[in-house]
């Protein structure tokens, strides 16, 4: 059998479809797994053992527009793929499986492509891990024990070693990644918060904090470390995805939005604090597996919609401005077997 798993979201979204992934060789024993992405995400699947063929849909870009999807549909027809699974709730991605001829179309009955699909599964109030390994439910294999997994390699890792040599930081020291960024303006906490914890990780437990990010996000990186005044490491821009996961499995810990960084750090079985804001843990985004802690503020107005937005619908952004950067330490001391520190100004 032949699988195609059709995940055109962001970088958390693909983490989190890993284990599906992973499940469709391990579980249902498909002697062939395929994986359609977009192009910023596709380093998350270099070196994963669970997938064969990576293709690429540059659907913002290069391959925008129904010409191209056509065009990708009939590449994949040929492929000639046994089963589509389709965790992306897009009717795109929908129609795409559709026109490629698979003929086993699997996704979930809130896809808005849902009358493209032979198979429609209960979107189910669950983690969203749990929740795409229920696509799988018609084959009845267990799927139990798996979780989401990042490949980084030996490349990746030197890459890391480099760059933490170039700016001064010794193999044995402690090191807390930091992921500011969100494609979303609402999910981002405030730069000023984040310069704080910053500051009060190095100064309270001597932790060097690194900065992650898209290059994008290198400008809001920068503003946070002139802010925080310690010289944390501004790795925004300078890393892949995968060289960022190996990055973050030398963190004692990462605070991060709700956002996928969160989700790689998570992967790579480190600690991480989620900063959730306009969205709520209730939707099944919270970094997998034990251990990882969430801040939050309890409004009636959360949450606003399924993803935040670009701005507060209110206008107070309260959600946000409402987490203190001692809440946030305190939730990072737990990691490190640290005391509390004091509530200062």
């Amino acid at each position: 059998m032949s699988i195609l798993v059709i995940q055109t979201a962001f970088v958390g979204d693909l983490v989190l479809s890993t284990p599906l992934i992973e499940a469709a060789r391990t579980r249902l024993g498909a002697g062939r797994v395929g994986a359609v992405v977009r192009p910023e995400t596709a380093n998350l699947l270099r070196n994963n053992p669970h997938v064969d063929d990576i293709v690429i849909y540059d659907k913002k870009g290069l391959q925008k527009g129904p010409l191209e999807l056509l065009r990708l549909a009939h590449g994949l027809r040929g492929a000639s793929f046994d089963a589509a699974l389709i965790p992306h709730r897009s009717f795109r991605s929908a129609l795409l499986a559709y026109l490629a001829g698979v003929p086993v179309r699997v996704g979930f009955d809130r896809s808005a492509g849902r009358m493209l699909l032979t198979d429609r599964v209960h979107y189910r109030a669950v983690h969203e891990v749990e929740r795409n390994l229920s696509l799988l439910a018609s084959w009845e294999v267990d799927t139990a024990g798996i979780h989401p997994a990042l490949y980084p390699d030996d490349h990746d890792r030197e890459r890391v070693d480099s760059l933490m040599r170039e700016s001064g930081i010794a193999p044995s020291e402690h090191i807390c990644g930091v992921s500011p960024g969100s494609v979303w303006a609402t999910k981002q906490w405030l730069p000023g918060r984040f310069a704080k914890l910053i500051r009060r990780l190095a100064e309270t437990y001597g932790y060097r904090a690194v900065l992650f990010g898209s290059a994008e996000d290198r400008p809001l990186c920068a503003e946070i470390a002139a802010e925080s005044g310690v010289d944390p490491i501004n790795t925004a821009g300078l890393l892949t995805l995968l060289q960022s996961a190996a990055l973050a499995a030398r963190c004692s810990a990462v605070v991060s939005n709700d956002t996928g960084m969160g989700h790689v750090a998570a992967a790579m079985n480190t600690p991480v604090v989620a900063v959730f804001g306009p969205t709520v843990p209730a939707f099944g985004f919270v970094p997998y597996g034990h251990g990882h802690r969430v801040v939050e503020t309890p409004l009636d107005c959360r949450p606003c919609s399924s993803h935040g937005g670009n701005r507060c619908p209110i206008g107070t952004h309260d959600c946000m401005r409402g987490i203190t950067a001692e809440q946030v330490v305190e939730a990072v001391a737990v990691y490190l077997g640290k005391p509390v520190p004091p509530v200062t100004d």
